[in-house]
């Protein structure tokens, strides 16, 4: 009998397993339901999908992230192993498909949104399928005390009465002891087998660098400690700004976020993985199933919005095992943006239910009615329309989303579709007369079949591959098709789209989830408090501080971080001593106060304040090139 290591040998091309992956496979082969903390870079989904593998049938993976969904799926695909997602939004018929294709496929693995458990449709095929195993992925969304709770995930304890005999495993990369404890009742476990990694990285060095120059210090961090890093930045126009910055000072960069088009993150993901690129600069929507091992730099310019989510973008450094840097930069307003992105631009239930009533309005949705709509969305015009905060109604939306109300799906481009309306032969004769459309009507022709019978979504940026054509001019041609009524072009101009899943009652509606939405901000709230102890608390080890957070206590310092190099090798400075080594300094010539924090082994607070001290004296002085020179009398 072929034992796990064959199947991950066979799949993934490794020999051994990592720290607890094959315990947790065991357990999950002896029919225990089984709980894995594994921090980000443990290998959570290998130990779901190899005893998915070694057993007969299928196994249903729930898990909140459409985009990780997609990820693990095409992951599976490339091994050879039959897989499909079947995330929100997606319409009645398609749904009916695929869900047969499970049934009669020979599929080996299906991950769904929780949301899709609410359907009749999804439970009565669930049913009939040949489950070997159930995995509950980002499993801290179905405790109240998560940091991303989803009212959504209770349907998995569905799953259990349709085959109660199937044993289930929930994984996670941060949960504190009360989110696990709250994780196992609600899943309804028996007698489980819960196993927690150590949240210690021991070759991370946690940093906190307090500075009013935040890119000057990014320069020297990434000059001192050369490799492929990743910068985070809270907003798509700063991801830009300081990779332009990079650039300019001679750094090998580029960004990401989520309003690029999907072409364009593949290209960027690729440059930066195979390392012709050395730096990403990104919002967080970069990260997820990231699993690149000699990382070596991950720098927030930006504060982090809570404790879990720094841990597992900082968790992306040193997977190799070599020295690696987790980096906070600190300015003097930081505290303050943070709470108004995280805390005042929460919604209120007031507010939602204004919201939700508007959203019900521009689309027409009549009272009872609107389940399982679909509705392309143009958010800044919806927010332009009721003269709304956009900040705030994001905030509103993905609310909805998470509670439920309603599926939001982020595409960030322009969705196109077309059909042929005449016949083979015109068209044909048509692009005879028309050369400059033959190449791209050809390509259509090869990758899109039926198009002369429906019509079909097709990728601008597939057909500019196929057709080294830019996308520009794709959109004249078939504009020019749709004029010359060869054929029916419609590109829809949205960013997003919207499925209501629930039938609209208004307040009604809100009334519901007004508790948990109440219990959210109060969890935001306790998170932002903990970054800010996190990056104010000078005194103790960071790593410690990290530990404890996640309920893992040491009495040992690393040794590494801000903290424990500054205890170490920067005893308090007498300001007299100082004082005579900064004069004996500028005897040389007058210096930059970065220059001499550079070449003074001592605090930079303490040097700046006594460098101030000497200005009030009287015994240095400013030159107009911002300079520190002796004052001679």
């Amino acid at each position: 009998m072929k034992q796990p290591v064959d199947f991950l040998e066979r799949y993934w091309g490794h020999s051994s397993f990592r720290p607890l992956q094959e315990d947790i496979i065991n357990a999950v082969l002896q029919n225990q339901d089984t709980f894995a903390l594994l921090p980000t870079g443990g290998g959570k989904s290998v130990c779901f999908q190899v005893p998915g593998l070694m057993r007969e049938g299928i196994c249903i993976v729930v898990s909140p992230l459409i985009a990780l969904m997609k990820d693990q799926v095409n992951n599976l695909k490339e091994k050879g192993i039959k897989a499909l997602a079947i995330p929100s939004g997606i319409h009645y018929n398609e749904l009916d498909t695929l869900l047969d294709n499970c049934i009669y496929g020979n599929y080996k693995f299906l991950y769904l949104s929780p949301e899709r458990l609410q359907q009749e449709l999804v439970k009565e095929r669930i049913q009939r399928m040949q489950v070997n195993l159930i995995a509950v992925d980002e499993a801290h969304c179905i405790s109240q005390w998560g940091n991303d709770f989803r009212p959504a995930y209770r349907n998995i304890a569905l799953l259990r009465e349709l085959h109660p005999s199937v044993n289930l495993i929930a994984l996670t990369a941060s949960a504190k002891p009360n989110v696990v404890k709250d994780i196992v009742t609600q899943l309804d476990f028996i007698d489980p087998k819960i196993f927690k990694a150590s949240f210690n990285r021991e070759n991370i060095a946690y940093m906190v660098i307090d500075t009013e120059d935040k890119y000057y210090q990014l320069e020297q961090i990434l000059i001192k400690n050369k490799g492929c890093s990743i910068v985070y930045a809270r907003t798509r126009r700063a991801t830009l700004e300081i990779c332009r910055i990079l650039e300019s000072k001679g750094f090998s960069s580029l960004y990401y976020h989520g309003g690029i088009s999907s072409k364009e993150k593949l290209l960027n993901l690729q440059l930066w993985s195979s390392g012709q690129k050395e730096i990403m600069v990104a919002t967080t929507a970069f990260g997820m199933g990231i699993d690149k091992a000699d990382v070596k730099n991950i720098i927030h310019i930006h504060l982090p919005e809570s404790i879990e989510s720094y841990y597992q973008e900082s968790g992306r450094a040193g997977r190799n095992g070599e020295s690696a840097y987790a980096v906070i930069l600190k300015g003097r307003n930081d505290i303050n943006a943070l709470r108004n992105q995280f805390l005042e631009t929460l919604p209120t239930v007031d507010f939602l239910k204004q919201a939700y009533r508007k959203l019900c309005n521009y689309f027409q949705i009549s009272y009872g009615e609107g389940e399982l709509t679909s509705h392309q969305f143009n958010f800044n015009a919806f927010c332009k329309t009721y003269g709304f905060d956009t900040t705030k109604t994001f905030n509103a939306l993905q609310s909805l989303d998470r509670n439920s109300i309603i599926a939001l799906s982020q595409e960030f481009n322009h969705q196109s579709k077309l059909i042929f309306l005449v016949s083979n032969q015109a068209l044909f004769k048509y692009i005879d007369t028309h050369k400059e459309l033959s190449i791209l009507v050809k390509s259509i022709l090869r990758t899109y079949g039926g198009i002369f019978e429906i019509l079909m979504k097709i990728d601008l940026g597939l057909l500019s591959e196929k057709t080294s054509m830019d996308e520009a001019t794709i959109l004249a041609l078939l504009r020019k098709l749709h004029d010359d009524g060869i054929a029916n072009f419609q590109y829809l101009n949205s960013d997003a789209e919207i499925t209501f899943l629930v039938p609209r009652e208004d307040d009604k509606t809100i009334n519901r989830i007004s508790k948990h939405i109440e219990q959210q901000y109060q969890i935001k709230e306790a998170q932002v408090n903990a970054v800010i102890d996190y990056i104010d608390n000078t005194d103790e080890c960071k790593n410690k501080q990290l530990l404890r957070y996640f309920g893992e206590d040491t009495k040992k310092d690393c040794g590494i971080c801000s903290v424990c190099i500054h205890n170490q090798g920067k005893k308090p400075a007498n300001p007299k001593m100082l004082s005579k080594e900064i004069i004996l300094l500028l005897q040389e010539g007058p210096l930059g106060s970065r220059k001499i924090i550079e070449l003074l082994d001592h605090d930079s607070k303490t040097i700046l304040l006594v460098l101030q001290i000497l200005i009030e004296n009287d015994i240095l002085e400013i030159t107009p090139a911002n300079k520190y020179k002796i004052k001679h009398t």
